[in-house]
């Protein structure tokens, strides 16, 4: 493949240069990172920009070039300071001393037109103090399977950051775990924060309680405002952030996604998903599915995940020890569990059409139990199910018999115990819509649509994009894949 050359930059008039970038994190002082330089690159082609993301920056797409794209964010023209964050982490349950922003920096911070701060932060940029004898890029691949994660994920309703922009580098890479030399991108992330859980562990590994609770009132003033007012703030941010991890590992769940890497220096402090390297969305309900080739004991597998969460969260409390007492914390831990099962439990009966707040929860539980063990004895297709229950599903089931839904519904399964199994669901299922009006008949149709999308994010089809991409630098079924995602 040639790559066309890169014409020099322009600086006038690009609207990302001029945006009004805050110092949030900056301010605390270089306790918390390094400034870098971005690497230079010998092409830059514009792959993908995120024009659904521009108005929250108070930009319209209409006066937004891709050149300008490129010149921030390829090129990286102006002075602006770039931060490589400092962090450690447990690894696999192991801790490490030696991470923090090895191919990536914070670009910079802006307040969104919502009120919120955002990051916007690289991963491929280069190398910095924290690369550890590696390159500091990120192949294209890697770059096109975070945009569409990001992409799909949001739409399937998960709190996760979003990809502003991907731009072709023009290097080749070599990699152990993809054919090699392969190509070379740098994307810039979109999220509300890259403080992650083990930020605070470095603080701690240093001693330095001074400098975490220093931190902490910058997390709380930023990301937790309503609890300034508190003088047991502290407490209360690590209980709320209790719940919205929970709420997330939920999310995560009902989308059948995998992260595969729920090591604390992949958890964020504001509880957003990000970060995504070996994940995959499950092909067929499996707790036992791993994502990451290298996780060899399966200890992020997709039904460990809330386990996972909570490992981490526990983890967290060591270093806010050293500014919260030991006994309020564990107080709010002790409230993960119920905060991950109402969360999932709601998330999983919308996902049928339910609105949980109209069930007795008796039933409700019920019929996730049913559903699960469903899923699980046929192995039909875990999103394949809910896009057909979308299609297939009629108001007129409630006045049907369970045999009437399960003939609508058994052309997804073949042999087997499947039609004894389906029978059960069926019924539980019919058993619900009595406890509905009308009216609410029509909005759970609504919702299986809203909810349920018609073309799921499998590994397969990503890995159809990246062969069209690969081998005849074809990025129309990658592109077709963004416009479906999400119908």
């Amino acid at each position: 493949m040639t790559l066309p050359e890169t014409a020099p930059p322009t600086t006038q008039n690009n609207p990302f240069l001029i945006l009004p970038y805050e110092k949030a994190l900056e301010s605390l002082g270089d306790d918390y990172y390094d400034r870098v330089e971005a690497a230079t690159f010998p092409v830059h082609i514009l792959r993908f920009r995120n024009d659904d993301l521009l108005p929250w920056l108070g930009l319209s797409p209409s006066v937004v070039s891709d050149r300008d794209f490129i010149e921030a964010f390829g090129q990286f023209i102006g002075d602006r300071p770039f931060l490589a964050l400092r962090y450690h982490g447990y690894q696999f349950g192991a801790y490490n001393s030696r991470l923090g922003d090895g191919r990536g920096f914070l670009y910079g911070q802006i307040r969104g037109t919502d009120g919120r701060l955002y990051d916007l932060g690289t991963k491929g940029s280069g190398t910095t103090p924290y690369s550890r004898h590696a390159d500091g890029r990120l192949t294209l691949k890697g770059g096109v399977r975070e945009v569409l994660a990001g992409e799909a994920l949001h739409h399937l309703g998960v709190n996760t950051s979003r990809c502003l922009s991907l731009v072709e580098t023009g290097e080749q890479l070599l990699r152990s775990d993809e054919p090699s030399p392969t190509r070379s991108c740098v994307m810039v992330r979109m999220s509300h924060s890259h403080i992650r859980f083990g930020t605070f562990e470095r603080l701690h590994h240093m001693g330095r309680g001074d400098l975490v609770a220093k931190l902490l009132d910058h997390v709380i003033a930023e990301y937790y405002p309503h609890l300034q007012q508190y003088e047991d703030r502290y407490q209360q941010f690590y209980a709320e952030l209790v719940q919205r991890t929970a709420k997330l590992a939920a999310q995560w769940m009902a989308a059948g996604f995998c992260h595969g890497v729920l090591n604390t220096d992949n958890m964020s402090i504001t509880g957003e998903s990000f970060d995504y390297g070996p994940y995959a969305f499950i092909e067929t309900y499996n707790p036992r599915y791993i994502a990451a080739y290298f996780d060899y004991g399966g200890r992020y597998c997709f039904g460990n995940q809330p386990r996972a969460c909570r490992f981490n969260l526990d983890m967290l409390q060591r270093p806010l020890s050293m500014a919260i007492p030991t006994a309020d914390m564990e107080a709010g831990l002790a409230q993960f569990d119920d905060g991950f099962n109402d969360a999932y439990r709601r998330l999983m009966l919308r996902r049928l059409g339910f609105d949980q707040k109209q069930l007795p929860i008796d039933l409700a539980n019920e019929m996730l139990q049913v559903t699960l063990d469903m899923l699980w004895e046929t192995q039909v297709g875990y999103q394949e199910f809910f896009r057909q229950l979308r299609y297939q599903f009629s108001p007129k089931w409630r006045e049907a018999s369970p045999q009437q839904i399960q003939t609508s519904l058994e052309p997804m399964f073949a042999g087997g115990n499947a039609a004894e199994t389906m029978s059960t669901w069926c019924e539980r299922y019919h058993h619900l819509l009595q406890f509905v009006s009308g009216e609410e008949l029509e909005a759970i149709a609504e919702r299986l649509k809203a909810y349920n999308r018609e073309v799921p994010l499998l590994r397969s089809r990503i890995e159809e994009v990246w062969e069209a991409i690969a081998n005849e630098d074809n990025w129309e079924p990658f592109y077709q894949l963004l416009q479906q995602l999400p119908q």
